[in-house]
C-alpha cells in the first residue's frame, strides 16, 4: 500500500478545520517548532504554558512551511495576512490547535492499518519499548516513537509517522497527572497495552502511590474484546486493577505465577541474567545482557507481546541475547583505566534506585561505588524516600556513596551513615559537577561505579567526566 498523503483537504477534514488554500496541496511532514521546520511541512501552532505557537506561524511560512494550523480568526487578525504572504500556502483554522494535532495523529493511525503497542508504567517504559520493537522486528516492519515522545504532543507526532504504514508501531504513554493516559489511549487506540509497574515516580503530583496506580489504570480504557493487556503479575497494584479490563489479559512475572514467567534465575551482575522462561508456547532459556531483574521483567513483557504477534520462541531468544541498553539506561561502560561504570543516569525513582543498588551489590569488583543524584518530583515524601535509599545503600554494603542534589540528597547521605556506613566513605555534594570532581578523585582500577539520578540533576556529567579522564 502507498503512503498516506497529507493533503490540505485530508488534514482539514481530520482536524475539523476550515481551509484557506488549495485542498490538493501536499505536506511533506508535520512540525510544531519553527527552529527545525523544513520547507514543505505543515506547522501546527500549539499553545504551551509559556508560549503561543500562533505567534510563530508567520515565521513558519517565511521558512517555507506549506501550511499552518492556527486558531480560528488568525488569518484575519494577523498583520501579515496579505494575499502575497499566503500565496500557495494552506491556512487551516481550528478551535484548539493541540486537539487538532491529536486528531491528526489519530486519523493517520486509523488510516494506516498499523497495529499499535502502547507501553506505560512508572519505570522501564523506554527499555520495554526498545526490546519489544527489537523482538517484533524479527518478523515485521516496526517503528517506535523517538526518545520520550510520549505525552499529549509527542505521541500524536509519533503517530503521524505511521503514514508510511509500518506493520506495527511501539509507543510509550507517559504521564504526571491524572487524565493524561486517558487522552493518549483515546488518540492512539492501542491494540496491545503493556503495563510494566507502579512506583513513586511523579509522587509529588499525586496524594499516594495508589493514586498513581489509578492514573496509570487509564490504560485499561476503551478496550474491545480483541484488545490485549500485558500486565505485571508481580505488581499488586496492577493485579488489583485489571479485573474489569474489557479485553484479554496476558501476565508476565518473576515472583508469582504468570503466563510468561522467569524461573531458575541466575543473577550475573553487570553481565545480566540467565533464566528459563515458561510461556503458553513452551519454555525457552533466555540470556539477558541487560543488568538486573528489573530489565529481566521488561524483557518478559516484551516476550509476551512478541508471542502475541507469533514471533517464534527461538527468534525471541536470539533477539534477547543481542540486546543493548538504551543510552544512559543501564549502559555498561568499561573504561581504559580499568574502571567500569553502570551509566543509569537518565532518570531515577526510589524503587528503581534500590534495584540498581542490588545490581551493584551483587557484582564482583575492587570497590562498589554509588553516585546517586536526588530523585525529583517526590513531593512532601522526598526526604523519607531518600533516607530509605541511603539505608538501602548501607544494607547492601556499598563501599563508597556520593549523593548529589538538594536537602533530600543530603538526607540520603546522613541516613546511610545512621544505618552503619562509615562516614569517611559517604560524601554529599550539591551539584553533579562537584560529584564529577569527587568521583574522578576517588576511582581506581577495578572499581565499579553506579551513576543514577533524575534528569534534572544531570548526573550524566559524572559519567562524562569519568570517561574523559580514563
Amino acid at each position: 500500500m502507498s503512503a498516506i498523503q497529507l493533503t490540505a483537504g485530508w488534514v482539514t477534514s481530520a482536524v475539523a478545520g476550515s481551509l484557506s488554500g488549495e485542498a490538493g496541496l501536499e505536506f511533506g511532514g508535520v512540525s510544531i517548532d519553527t527552529r527545525t521546520i523544513r520547507a514543505g511541512e505543515l506547522f501546527v501552532a500549539i499553545r504551551g504554558e509559556r508560549f503561543d505557537g500562533a505567534e510563530f506561524a508567520q515565521a513558519a511560512i517565511e521558512k517555507g512551511a506549506a501550511g499552518v494550523v492556527v486558531p480560528r480568526g488568525w488569518r484575519q487578525s494577523t498583520a501579515a495576512g496579505s494575499a502575497t504572504a499566503f500565496a500557495e500556502r494552506a491556512v487551516i483554522e481550528v478551535d484548539d490547535t493541540t486537539e487538532a494535532l491529536q486528531a491528526l495523529g489519530g486519523a493517520v493511525r486509523r488510516a494506516s492499518g498499523t497495529k499499535v503497542v502502547a507501553i506505560t508504567g512508572s519505570a522501564g517504559k523506554t527499555t520495554t519499548k526498545e526490546v519489544t520493537a527489537e523482538l517484533l522486528a524479527a518478523r515485521y516492519r516496526v517503528i517506535r516513537n523517538r526518545g520520550n515522545f510520549n505525552n499529549h504532543i509527542g505521541l500524536p507526532l509519533s503517530l503521524i509517522e505511521l503514514r508510511e504504514r509500518p506493520e506495527i508501531a511501539v509507543v510509550e504513554l507517559g504521564m504526571n497527572h491524572a487524565g493524561e493516559i486517558s487522552t493518549l489511549v483515546r488518540v492512539a487506540e492501542p491494540d496491545v497495552r503493556v503495563w510494566t509497574n507502579v512506583g513513586e515516580a511523579h509522587l509529588g503530583f499525586f496524594r499516594s502511590v495508589d493514586a498513581i496506580a489509578d492514573a496509570k489504570a487509564e490504560v485499561l480504557e476503551r478496550a474491545t474484546p480483541a484488545t490485549l493487556l500485558v500486565a505485571n503479575a508481580d505488581d499488586e497494584r496492577i493485579a488489583s486493577r485489571v479485573g474489569g479490563f474489557g479485553g484479554r489479559v496476558m501476565t508476565f512475572g518473576i515472583e508469582r505465577p504468570a503466563g510468561v514467567r522467569a524461573t531458575e534465575i541466575v543473577d550475573r551482575g553487570i553481565e545480566g541474567t540467565r533464566s528459563m522462561v515458561t510461556t503458553p508456547r513452551g519454555a525457552v532459556a533466555l540470556q539477558v545482557p541487560l543488568v538486573g531483574r528489573t530489565n529481566l521483567s521488561n524483557v518478559l513483557a516484551a516476550t509476551a507481546v512478541a508471542l502475541h504477534f507469533d514471533v517464534p520462541l527461538e527468534a525471541i531468544a536470539a533477539g534477547v541475547a543481542t540486546l543493548k541498553p538504551a543510552a544512559h539506561r543501564g549502559e555498561i561502560v568499561k573504561l581504559p583505566n580499568g574502571v567500569t561504570v553502570i551509566d543509569d543516569s537518565y532518570n531515577a525513582n526510589p524503587t528503581a534506585t534500590t534495584r540498581a543498588l542490588d545490581v551493584l551489590a551483587q557484582a564482583s569488583a575492587g570497590r562498589r561505588i554509588a553516585v546517586l543524584g536526588e530523585m525529583l518530583e517526590l513531593g512532601d515524601r522526598a526526604t523519607g524516600l531518600h533516607e530509605d535509599v541511603g539505608r538501602a545503600a548501607a544494607a547492601r554494603r556499598i563501599d563508597v556513596l556520593v549523593t548529589v542534589g538538594g536537602a533530600p540528597a543530603a538526607a540520603m547521605a546522613q541516613a546511610a551513615i545512621g544505618a552503619g556506613m562509615d562516614a569517611s566513605r559517604v560524601q554529599y555534594v550539591a551539584t553533579s559537577d562537584l560529584a564529577a570532581d569527587a568521583a574522578a578523585g576517588l576511582v581506581a582500577t577495578g572499581d565499579l561505579v553506579l551513576v543514577k539520578g533524575s534528569r534534572g540533576v544531570k548526573t550524566d556529567r559524572v559519567v562524562e567526566r569519568l570517561k574523559a579522564q580514563a
